[in-house]
């Protein structure tokens, strides 16, 4: 009997690079960014450091845009062409279209071997998953196995992150006004965590230095599954992550958020994300 290839796809709100979907060997479909009226192809048209620099160099605010059902549709014709099996994990339902786009696209194939997951996390969550994922399938579980395992998986990986500012969530429409105006005040760090898929504001302190402190509270407070990669998270500039990081007495892997979820927390930008235990 002939092995059936289990491949995996990924959006650019996973913030793998380009390199990284190439020896991985992953399908990849872009989120775009409209910057100053261009639209660019996330990981395609724009690396992260240039998007930063754009955005730390303009009076405006920055958007995103959902992949369309096309750009899924032809990667899905490609995977029953090649009679692979696909396992699509997507940026939150609750933040973007872009499992809905996927959804759709899966409508208009006529292939069965085609599994899409509502990741409902985003940034190290999803890459988080993939990682997993990748080890599930080198180990030869079935695609079956593997979907139940990331559904039940994907409850528990948790993202804490400190914020410069609310601004940049309330402009895109990721958190209330109200909630974004704890945000303004000078030296007032936000703490939000995705809870769910959601953006959830769950604290504010002064200083950077209190902000880490109670990141690391909160990643305590729900006890890490070691089993699992624990990332650090960090959009422009390292500071504000080494400082977290001096306070962590966990091996980590660090990752930097791409531009994808970078147009909504903004620059300075620190978290951890991890599974939690049952």
């Amino acid at each position: 009997m002939e092995e059936i290839m289990i491949r995996l796809l990924v959006d650019s709100a996973s913030d793998y690079t380009q390199e990284e979907i190439r020896n991985k060997n992953l399908y990849f479909v872009p989120l775009q960014i409209q910057i100053e009226g261009k639209n660019y192809l996330d990981g395609v048209d724009i690396d992260t450091e240039t998007f930063y620099e754009k955005m730390m160099n303009s009076k405006e605010f920055f958007k995103t845009s959902q992949p369309s059902p096309q750009e899924f549709l032809d990667i899905f014709e490609e995977v029953k062409k090649k009679q692979e099996t696909l396992i699509c994990l997507s940026l939150s339902s609750k933040l973007s279209g872009t499992y809905q786009s996927a959804c759709l696209a899966k409508d208009m194939v006529d292939y069965e071997n085609i599994y899409i997951v509502d990741t409902l996390t985003a940034a190290a969550g999803i890459r988080l998953l993939c990682e997993v994922a990748i080890n599930w399938i080198g180990e030869n579980r079935s695609v079956e196995d593997i979907v139940s395992g990331l559904e039940e998986l994907k409850e528990r990986v948790h993202i804490y992150a400190g914020l410069d500012t609310l601004e940049y969530l309330a402009k895109g429409g990721r958190i209330s006004k109200t909630a974004a105006a704890i945000g303004t005040l000078a030296s007032i760090k936000p703490i939000i965590c995705v809870n769910h898929g959601e953006v959830v504001v769950v604290g504010k302190t002064r200083g950077v230095n209190k902000a880490t402190s109670v990141v690391c509270e909160k990643m305590q407070s729900d006890i890490v599954d070691t089993l699992y990669p624990v990332y650090t998270l960090y959009s422009y500039g390292l500071e504000n992550v080494e400082k977290l990081e001096s306070k962590l007495d966990l091996d980590v892997n660090r990752a930097r958020i791409g531009s994808t979820i970078g147009v909504h927390i903004g620059p300075n930008a620190f978290g951890v994300c991890f599974v939690s235990k049952l």
